[in-house]
């Protein structure tokens, strides 16, 4: 790399480290528009809500995308400054590296979010329907009677009582796009998503 002291030189190393970067990109991680769930609702909103809670709704926020930004915010400069040395300078091929490299620590904090914990009434909702079938006002009156006479679920597994990946949708709609080009594991929706440019 060029050793650089003063104003001169510094402009001087600014212009010719602008030539060799190509193909200036924007990167966005997360949650894309035009991916919903099977029941249309956007999987951007329900990341959202989860994300920063929904007190009124009795969601507790549960800040997994605001996580992984605060741990890994800063190893992004160097890690990009790592991939545009490995692409020669080529900035879309760099980002596609860091969005590879967000996109999996995105899924790494989902997995990995454990609190605060489901309520029990979720936990029952879980267990006394099909994971398919919408969830009515009634169901969950049932299951908080449930709850309140004692009641639990019978063969609550680790991820049946998890928070964030119970159906796999949320985790599985983590996708990045660099530039007009989508690398995507699901299909689209309203976004929520951490967007960088070179």
């Amino acid at each position: 790399m060029d050793a650089m002291t003063g104003g001169a030189k510094l402009e001087e190393f600014l212009r010719r480290t602008a030539k060799k970067v190509r193909n200036a990109a924007t990167l966005k991680v997360g949650f894309m528009e035009g991916a919903t769930y099977p029941d249309g609702t956007p999987v951007a909103m329900v990341a959202a809500t989860q994300n920063f809670g929904a007190p009124s709704q009795g969601i507790p926020p549960r800040p997994f995308f605001s996580n992984m930004i605060r741990k890994h915010q800063n190893e992004w400069p160097d890690q990009v400054a790592k991939a545009l040395k490995r692409s020669d300078m080529d900035a879309g091929q760099a980002l596609t590296m860091m969005g590879h490299l967000i996109a999996g620590e995105l899924r790494e904090e989902i997995i990995d979010t454990n609190e605060p914990p489901l309520s029990p009434v979720t936990v029952m909702l879980r267990y006394s329907h099909r994971m398919d079938e919408p969830v009515t006002f009634a169901m969950v009156q049932e299951a908080r009677r449930r709850v309140a006479a004692g009641e639990t679920p019978k063969g609550v597994t680790a991820s049946g009582a998890k928070p964030l990946i119970y159906t796999g949708h949320l985790l599985n709609s983590v996708e990045f796009t660099v530039g007009d080009d989508r690398y995507a594991f699901d299909t689209e929706s309203q976004s929520f998503v951490l967007t960088a440019e070179a």
